[in-house]
């Protein structure tokens, strides 16, 4: 199965609410943490969704 890892590389201070609750939807919501999801497109669209704080570390086919 594939998985995408991502890391948060920006603060979610003064974001809307349905970023912040992007970020703890992706198991993210603290400057640096890494998380490694199923790769999906709930999963792609949540990451264009916040993609201005997050970084794509890995993608494995």
């Amino acid at each position: 199965m594939a998985t995408v890892t991502v890391r948060q590389t920006g603060r979610p201070l003064r974001r809307n609410k349905d970023q912040r609750a992007t970020l703890v939807g992706l198991g993210l919501n603290k400057m640096g943490r890494v998380s490694t999801l199923e790769d999906t497109p709930s999963v792609r669209g949540m990451i264009a969704k916040v993609a201005h704080m997050l970084e794509v570390v890995e993608a494995k086919a």
